[in-house]
């Protein structure tokens, strides 16, 4: 068979039903196999919407988003799509048209060196030169993709390789013919580090779970919540761990970091034993690095070695799978007074609603989302004030329903990231929360949703202003606000409406009721357009350079 019908072969086999992409003139052979090869295509209208759609794909089941795209210019638009990927860690493959091997590095019509463009954002990068290499690659990139810490792989096939005639299944090695993924036996804890590790745990008096988004890559959701109930250790979630955590549990803080809640900052400042499990110690959690947490002892589990003391000396570095470690740390502790000190802090830090004026307030609005949504609903956002707002104010209660681009930051990320996920799951509901300044950066993907009638609703948070920016430049930068003015949007309805999706704009809280029955209520894609005031800002807010306990909870304005 050709080369492009054994990787539809090879991708029906990996139980890949779904790809995203946007053909062009080095990976037709391709399209040609995928036209009655099985699989259903979704046609994006940017290729870095194919890929996010990809990572939406991904991030809401847990299985390996496919984006497709062609040479030079169709290969480099997904390359911020990989690199969201690689810093979130989501499995994800990439293949990408290249020009014929006659003519690589001859500076042929849309050639780029894809391979290396892609070091930097990728797990693993392939230029297949060979066409007897292409089995064995297809079945090493899906190991590796899931395998250890996931991410991303690129491969990119030039089209002589595409249109290669030969017996492939011949190439094929048997050590991958069956190739799967064992984290347990590739990562192995021993019992001497598992003891000294309960042995910190149960000398701890002031114990806290420090929980990221590694739990429930690890599919670690039930260990975490038994060992949340055994031990009743307090615990915080960074942005990528929200939905981990037992929202039930009377120990539980919340958002930890930048923007977390002051209870849950607090608290982290004041433990003595800080159980890392599946973070990074990113700067917008950690704040100050050498303040964070710093009467405490560090425990540190994670698949990645590199991310052990990569910015934080561990007392006890584990590397492994957190699904396996969490039920071997089968201890009880004894912190009653931690316990009241932890109900202290959240009683006089309590999250506050009571905004004045008939305006609507964002944290307000998205909480009464929170609370209407149906039960598994998944949550996309795009990057900005309404993406805090989201994390601070509405309850997630799965990782996999609450899909932000956390690591990266990348706005337009929120739109074909939803059509992903209502792709994976078209049983489900699923809602972008986005910005006026974000909505405008992939708004080409309302065609994906009209051609492939996604009943996706979008709310759009729009303060005529690059909002995150625009607050920052208020506190930080003299109230020069350079290039943050965004009153020249469109009309976002009429916008809406050209590609056959209705919605309303609403501005005054006695409108939210109703307009959310709307939305709710709407068979099919909807956009409910919300203004606010352009004054408003995120709090609280740890200023850049400062220890987390130093944070603003209001500007001198306000």
């Amino acid at each position: 068979m050709l080369g492009t019908q054994w990787i539809v072969k090879t991708l029906k086999e990996k139980g890949v039903t779904t790809v995203f992409g946007y053909p062009g003139g080095q990976i037709m052979p391709l399209y040609d196999a995928l036209y009655d090869g099985g699989i259903e295509h979704v046609l994006c209208r940017h290729e870095q919407g194919a890929a996010m759609a990809a990572i939406g794909y991904a991030r809401s089941t847990g299985k390996i988003g496919v984006c497709i795209a062609t040479s030079g210019p169709g290969a480099t638009n997904i390359i911020t799509g990989l690199a969201d990927a690689l810093i979130d860690s989501v499995p994800v493959i990439a293949i990408t048209g290249q020009v014929p091997t006659n003519l690589i590095g001859t500076d042929a019509f849309q050639e780029v060196d894809v391979l290396g463009l892609s070091l930097a954002c990728t797990k693993h990068s392939y230029l297949i030169d060979n066409p007897q290499n292409l089995p064995n690659i297809l079945q090493e990139a899906f190991t590796l993709a899931n395998s250890g810490r996931p991410g991303p792989i690129l491969i990119d096939v030039p089209k002589d390789i595409q249109l290669a005639d030969l017996d492939y299944q011949h190439y094929l090695t048997p050590a991958n013919k069956n190739s799967s993924v064992n984290n347990a036996q590739l990562f192995p804890i021993s019992q001497d580090e598992i003891k000294l590790a309960k042995q910190m745990i149960t000398d701890a008096k002031k114990p806290m779970l420090y929980i990221g988004g590694g739990v429930g890559l690890s599919g670690a959701i039930t260990e975490l919540r038994d060992f949340m109930s055994l031990t009743q250790i307090p615990s915080v979630s960074t942005l990528k761990g929200l939905g981990v955590a037992d929202l039930t549990n009377p120990y539980y803080l919340g958002l930890v970091g930048m923007h977390g809640a002051k209870a849950a900052n607090l608290a982290v400042q004041e433990c003595d034993l800080l159980i890392a499990l599946g973070v990074r110690f990113d700067d917008r959690v950690t704040g100050k690095l050498n303040e964070f947490a710093r009467h405490a002892k560090v425990i540190h589990v994670d698949i990645d070695q590199s991310e052990i003391n990569k910015l934080r000396q561990t007392h006890l570095g584990l590397q492994g799978d957190i699904k396996q470690v969490l039920p071997q740390l089968d201890v009880t502790v004894s912190i009653a007074n931690w316990h009241k000190r932890v109900e202290e802090l959240k009683t006089l830090h309590p999250t506050r609603y009571d905004h004045p004026g008939e305006a609507i307030y964002a944290p307000a609005l998205l909480k009464r989302i929170s609370e209407r949504k149906p039960q598994n609903t998944i949550i996309t956002t795009d990057v900005g004030q309404h993406q805090m707002w989201t994390a601070q104010h509405m309850r997630f209660t799965h990782p996999q329903n609450f899909i932000t681009s956390s690591g990266l930051g990348t706005m337009g990320f929120g739109l074909p990231a939803a059509v992903g996920a209502q792709m994976a799951r078209s049983d489900d509901f699923v809602i972008c929360i986005s910005g006026d300044g974000s909505f405008m950066m992939n708004v080409q993907e309302l065609t994906t949703i009209k051609r492939k009638k996604l009943p996706i609703k979008i709310v759009l948070i729009d303060n005529q202003r690059l909002g995150m920016v625009r607050q920052w430049q208020e506190l930080f930068f003299n109230e020069r606000y350079s290039e943050t003015n965004l009153s020249d949007n469109p009309d976002f309805l009429m916008l809406a409406k050209a590609f056959d999706i209705p919605g309303q704009t609403i501005s005054k809280k006695s409108e939210i009721e109703p307009a959310l029955d709307t939305m709710f209520n709407a068979p099919g894609a909807y956009l409910l357009h919300v203004c606010i005031d352009e004054l408003e800002n995120v709090w609280p807010l740890v200023p850049p350079g400062a220890a987390n306990e130093n944070m603003l909870e209001k500007s001198a304005k306000e």
